[in-house]
């Protein structure tokens, strides 16, 4: 069974190991855990048996009218059990209200975040890939 939280109190680095999968270089979980710290809504998805973190979705914003939901992830091990589309579910209700909630994915992913009532947008991107890598 999953569980989902919103609270990030005891969370631990370690407790995020095994997440960005297919990333070119992936963070460290102590970036990892930061960038949680940093967001404006984090949802949480738990095995309720082991208490280990299987996703995660992230959310920042202005807090009046926009929103991004940059990281939206579950170990692989976890994926085809309709745990993402809680997660986001979860996120947009914390978000209800908000005039423009947007996001970027991979044109494979578009249909996922349709069924949201999410609409496809010309977007823009930078990627600095050295930003990925550990800086003292």
């Amino acid at each position: 069974m999953i569980t989902y939280e919103t609270s990030l109190e005891g969370l631990r680095a370690d407790d995020l190991d095994g997440f960005f999968v297919d990333w070119p270089a992936r963070p460290s979980t102590e970036s990892h855990l930061r960038l949680l710290h940093g967001s404006a809504h984090v949802v949480l998805a738990r095995d309720s048996q082991t208490r280990r973190v299987v996703g995660f979705v992230t959310a920042v914003g202005d807090g009046v009218l926009s929103a991004f939901i940059p990281l939206l992830e579950v170990l692989p091990a976890f994926q085809g059990r309709g745990i993402g589309s809680e997660l986001v579910r979860r996120v947009l209700v914390l978000l209800e209200g908000t005039y423009m909630v947007d996001l970027c994915c991979d044109e494979e992913l578009a249909p996922f975040y349709e069924r949201f009532g999410m609409q496809r947008l010309v977007g823009m991107a930078l990627r600095d890939r050295a930003a990925l890598t550990e800086q003292p």
